[in-house]
């Protein structure tokens, strides 16, 4: 009876501890729409879909967040299509073709790169990338939307190297040594078996470097010039939800329209967030089926 009772007090503890993080998010959901919530009757939810963010002004305060919107996803696209190409290659090289002396030299490198303050490498691009790119594309000011796609691409790229690293190695030895002995060659056995058995592993990287992607904030803040306009050309300024959070939140007047706009942005980020990683499921889901 004794031992019984241990064993369904063990049990509920670790249901609690399971079920910690789904309390937490709900608890974040309902913060964010308490505040928020009075945005919805007082000017109302259409507010929201203007093209213009001008919440200080003299004549009209504006709280659109389609140009914050757009400029989010452009920086999180053009990120993810740096990332991935020299994120997977780079884990491939490796875990696959590096010779342990080579394997010694980078790994430290890459977990150095991945520890790096966010707002120093948002220095290193303020003084480094942005003239890099005024120069090399003509352009009138280097603050674009690029800017703060490569420098989120190199504070993704190390995540997504560990993790598909880790998935790359845990492929099972006998996949590698039954296709080199039906006569692949390595790159072959490589291209064709082990990174589509490491797949899963592989899209969960990914999906977490997109998530460093989307939340990151004092990076972009710093090189892609804030400039609040609906664009998809990488060579423009914008502005991203995260940036206008960081920028705005500290000098708001407190239950102001301004705070509870500031608090839907905070809403459209997490519901983003939320479907990133409902979508990431989806698709592992279908690969381990399939």
């Amino acid at each position: 009876m004794n031992t019984a009772w241990k064993e369904k007090a063990i049990k509920l503890m670790l249901l609690g501890t399971a079920s910690t993080s789904i309390l937490i998010v709900i608890g974040i959901f309902v913060f964010l729409g308490k505040e928020a919530g009075p945005f919805a009757t007082d000017p109302g939810l259409k507010e929201l879909l203007g093209s213009r963010w001008m919440p200080v002004s003299f004549q009209r305060e504006s709280f659109g967040i389609l140009p914050l919107i757009t400029g989010s996803v452009l920086v999180t696209v053009l990120a993810i299509l740096l990332t991935i190409p020299f994120g997977v290659g780079a884990s491939v090289y490796i875990s696959e073709l590096a010779r342990p002396l080579e394997r010694e030299i980078l790994k430290p490198f890459i977990e150095v790169l991945a520890g790096i303050p966010s707002v120093v490498i948002g220095f290193f691009g303020l003084v480094v990338l942005v003239p890099l790119i005024k120069v090399c594309f003509r352009l009138s000011t280097g603050l674009t939307a690029l800017a703060g796609a490569v420098l989120l691409a190199l504070m993704a790229t190390p995540t997504v190297i560990s993790i598909s690293e880790d998935a790359i190695r845990s492929v099972p030895a006998s996949y590698k040594a039954a296709s080199l002995a039906l006569g692949a060659s390595k790159m072959q056995t490589i291209w064709r078996v082990t990174v589509p058995a490491a797949l899963p592993g592989m899209i969960a990287a990914i999906m977490l470097g997109t998530g460093r992607v989307i939340g990151e904030t004092m990076a972009v803040m710093m090189v892609t010039g804030n400039a609040a306009v609906i664009t998809a050309w990488p060579f423009d300024s914008v502005r991203t939800m995260t940036a206008t959070i960081a920028a705005e939140m500290g000098e708001v007047a407190f239950g102001s329209v301004h705070y509870r706009a500031l608090f839907c942005v905070g809403i459209v980020l997490l519901l983003a967030t939320f479907g990133l990683n409902m979508v990431a499921q989806k698709v592992l889901k279908r690969y381990r089926m399939g």
